[in-house]
């Protein structure tokens, strides 16, 4: 049997992910199992509905302290913004992972 893999996302970043602003994800090892080019659905974190699909293209060791002013271009915030809500969801993890993606349309 196969299962569609997918992910979550909070209400706040749908908009970016669909208009193509927003086009990593900085997780931790918990999430870090995605294949390059697997198709993944995606949905909201907060009520667990589907808004889109996107296309993993790499899955990239990161620690904290490498995060730079790219990585918070790619997320569509400043560096400050993404530390922060970095810390927000991972408080103590200093190992992460990018996962870029592209939204297929």
């Amino acid at each position: 049997m196969f299962v569609r893999s997918q992910i979550t996302f909070f209400q706040r970043f749908e908009q970016d992910i669909l208009n193509g602003s927003k086009t990593i994800t900085i997780r931790d090892r918990s999430e870090s199992h995605y294949q390059p080019q697997s198709i993944v659905d995606v949905f909201t974190n907060e009520t667990q509905r589907w808004f889109a699909q996107i296309r993993i293209l790499s899955v990239t060791p990161i620690t904290f302290a490498q995060l730079n002013s790219q990585h918070a271009a790619q997320e569509n915030m400043t560096l400050a913004q993404l530390q922060t809500v970095i810390r927000e969801i991972y408080p103590n993890e200093t190992a992460l992972f990018v996962i870029q993606y592209e939204l297929i349309k």
